[in-house]
């Protein structure tokens, strides 16, 4: 998420032409980002601003990150939580998706320690506790985050948290019959030990976990466990052990270490954090909000400006809970369905644990690409040894890969996985196989960076 700390309107040459479904006036673009864009957006009624995400579907589909959009969406129509950015409506055309969202002026919280160090910690409290306040929220709907960090919480022009991007969020249905989630997500310096261990998560306990990352950066201005080697930072990342200045007071670093701990469970929860005596100072409870939420349209946008969407809750043959399938699947005159095509696996590199030794991880991801027909090498590295692998069609090239595996601990080891160039068809079912084949549960959309 993006939004911008600019305020204000757009020059009449900017506006010219740039009227939504008949209700906003788009103006200037607050941010860009590979996806699209985010602009500042006036409703021509209320005068109400907003920030409208605009997604192009080309971009989407070539960038592979449907299932996130679509995840997102569904997501925020569940959610209204004054610490939490608000979706009011989705306006889809036949090339663009508009998600109208609450306009969050302050800047992200990952640019504002970056730029003025650690907060105090009368202030970095009153943000944690707003943290926890709708992370709890978001779990008692059943929401779980999976990427919460600095630059996924924004601040308001009265210093208010609100957490945003929800594209890698778990809901009821993504929890398997063990009643846990088994896809590795998230940012690697924030996430939970028990996820990098890939047999099985709870929701709560790892986003727990990353708030506590979050609220250790907010107080010293540095990252618990840091590293450039990804097998030193998962180490660091399973001792838990995260430094403590001196200049902390003995309340934070105790309800730090609560929640940095390795052991999810004997982690503190939601509950428990609510009960700290730390948190409890000043502490003042937000509620959800309890207005009517508006209704969500779909508007062909080279349609008829008199031409008048419908409220799609108002339908009552539609579900109470719309998913964004279901949504842009109600309008018929909407050509999208090329835009949920099944996403196929990153072209970023990617990470996944596997329950081996290194030597053996080392030989079966060997032995398993030559059975694939595919050319491996081994070439060296500081780490150790990396393996290049190409396969070739027709005399070219068709696929290049190189392979790395790190060393954890003697019965776990992460192998990461990075395209040069190819296909990313041929890419997502090597990355299958080799999930499978090195017993990983879940499919290898892991840990991207």
């Amino acid at each position: 998420m993006f939004i911008g700390s600019q305020t204000g309107g757009c020059t009449k040459k900017e506006a010219e032409g740039m009227r939504l479904g008949g209700k906003y006036e788009l103006g200037r673009t607050l941010g860009q980002g590979n996806f699209g864009k985010v602009k500042y957006a006036t409703h021509l009624e209320t005068g109400h601003v907003y920030a409208v995400k605009v997604l192009e579907k080309d971009k989407i589909i070539r960038l592979k990150i449907t299932g996130q959009i679509v995840r997102e969406i569904s997501t925020l129509k569940l959610l209204k939580h004054p610490n939490v950015v608000r979706l009011y409506e989705v306006i889809a055309s036949k090339s663009k998706i508009y998600m109208v969202l609450e306009y969050v002026n302050g800047g992200e919280l990952f640019d504002i320690i970056a730029s003025r160090g650690r907060l105090s910690e009368a202030r970095g409290r009153r943000l944690f506790q707003q943290l926890i306040d709708a992370v709890s929220y978001c779990h008692d709907r059943g929401v779980y985050h999976r990427d919460l960090k600095l630059e996924n919480v924004l601040i308001d022009k009265k210093g208010n948290l609100k957490i945003s991007d929800f594209g890698l969020s778990a809901l009821p249905q993504h929890f398997r019959e063990d009643g846990l989630l088994h896809t590795t997500c998230g940012s690697p310096n924030y996430v939970a030990p028990e996820i990098i261990y890939n047999r099985g998560y709870s929701g709560a306990t790892s986003d727990i976990w990353s708030c506590g990352v979050i609220l250790y950066v907010i107080l010293t201005g540095d990252l618990p466990f840091d590293d450039r080697n990804v097998a030193v930072l998962y180490q660091k990342i399973f001792k838990g052990d995260a430094p403590m200045p001196k200049w902390l007071s003995l309340g934070a670093k105790n309800l730090i270490k609560r929640i940095l701990d390795p052991n999810h469970a004997t982690r503190i929860t939601v509950a428990g954090i609510k009960a700290d005596d730390w948190f409890k100072q000043d502490y003042k409870p937000a509620f959800p909000n309890e207005e009517e939420e508006e209704g969500t349209l779909i508007v062909d946008e080279a349609s008829s400006a008199d031409k008048t969407p419908a409220k799609v809750e108002n339908n009552p043959e539609l579900p109470a809970l719309i998913n964004a399938f279901q949504l842009i699947g109600m309008s018929s005159y909407l050509d999208l369905s090329g835009f949920f095509e099944n996403e196929e696996a990153s072209e970023r590199k990617i990470r996944f644990a596997s329950p081996h030794s290194r030597k053996d991880s080392l030989e079966r991801t060997i032995q398993l690409m030559t059975e694939m027909g595919y050319h491996v090498q081994k070439i060296s590295s500081e780490a150790g040894v990396k393996l290049k692998v190409m396969q070739k069609c027709k005399n070219q090239c068709s696929l290049s890969v190189i392979a790395e595996v790190f060393e954890i601990s003697t019965s776990l080891c992460v192998l990461e996985l990075r395209k040069l160039h190819g296909d990313s068809t041929i890419y997502r079912q090597l990355c299958k196989r080799l999930a499978s084949e090195l017993g990983v549960p879940s499919s290898p959309d892991l840990l991207a960076v």
